[in-house]
């Protein structure tokens, strides 16, 4: 099966390592984080740290509702930060019906 755009532009996050990916990796970061990818199957605690991610760097939350593991080959990986400005305006503008902006509007993830 063909990759889609999104994965494509992970991917390329991957090999020029302007990836964090999980909780820890991101939270060392003091800045240049772009956006936050999240696995739409992570658990409430990995949820509340994406929102707290989101509001710490300033930058759009987007959630992959599956097989995100698979994309970025890292087994039980639910949070990602992409730290390239181009990619992450790239995957942004993406609209693809595994990948959702998530806007706050009242609604809890």
């Amino acid at each position: 099966m063909a990759k889609s755009k999104i994965e494509t532009f992970i991917g390329f996050c991957i090999k020029s390592r302007k990836i964090a990916l999980g909780s820890g990796a991101i939270s060392v970061k003091k800045s240049g984080v772009y956006l936050i990818i999240l696995d739409g199957t992570a658990a409430k605690n990995s949820k509340r740290l994406a929102l707290k991610f989101k509001n710490r760097f300033s930058c759009p939350l987007i959630i992959c509702k599956s097989g995100f593991d698979e994309i970025v080959n890292k087994p039980s990986c639910k949070l990602a930060a992409i730290c390239d400005k181009n990619l992450a305006q790239a995957i942004k503008d993406c609209e693809e019906s595994n990948f959702e902006l998530y806007v706050e509007e009242g609604v809890d993830i």
